[in-house]
């Protein structure tokens, strides 16, 4: 019998900047309170644990500490130029521009900043962190990333039972 547990709340917060594109716009740069909701799903281990929920909230906080009061950037988008000039990140997007200090950036490996694109990326990384932890017995992940009060993308991935 499958099994499900779900963490969030005001510890999976994290606060951060973003440009979302769509094809030659771009939205002004704006930022979010972000609040992150992660379930996983599985069989039950000997000891009738699915995952303990402080080991899944450490790896959910963990990551949103990666993007807290950061400026995310889409690393593989088309619509975006990022260059590396000295210590900062030089940004050209619909014929605006940005120079900003490489510290106050993350560049993520995906193609655009978007709430659907975030939960993605954090569902792919905790994906890794559970199975670094040999969370064996579970079979889905799921990360929910909400960028405003009632308006969240959601993105799951299953791990496979035993992998």
């Amino acid at each position: 019998m499958k099994r499900k547990i779900t963490v969030g709340g005001e510890a999976l917060r994290f606060s951060a900047a973003h440009l979302t594109t769509m094809g030659d716009r771009c939205e002004p740069l704006h930022g979010h309170n972000y609040q992150v909701t992660a379930e996983v799903e599985g069989e039950l281990t000997e000891d009738a644990w699915l995952l303990d929920f402080v080991d899944l909230k450490r790896m959910v906080r963990r990551l949103c500490d990666e993007l807290d009061h950061r400026l995310l950037l889409q690393g593989e988008g088309r619509d975006m130029q990022i260059g590396e000039r000295g210590e900062s990140w030089e940004i050209a997007v619909a014929g605006r521009s940005y120079l900003i200090p490489k510290t106050d950036v993350v560049v993520l490996p995906i193609d655009n900043c978007t709430a659907e694109r975030l939960a993605e990326w954090m569902c792919g990384r905790l994906k890794e962190e559970l199975g670094a932890a040999g969370a064996s017995n579970l079979t889905t992940v799921s990360v929910g990333m909400e960028e405003a009060p009632g308006q969240a993308a959601w993105h799951s991935e299953e791990l496979g039972p035993h992998r």
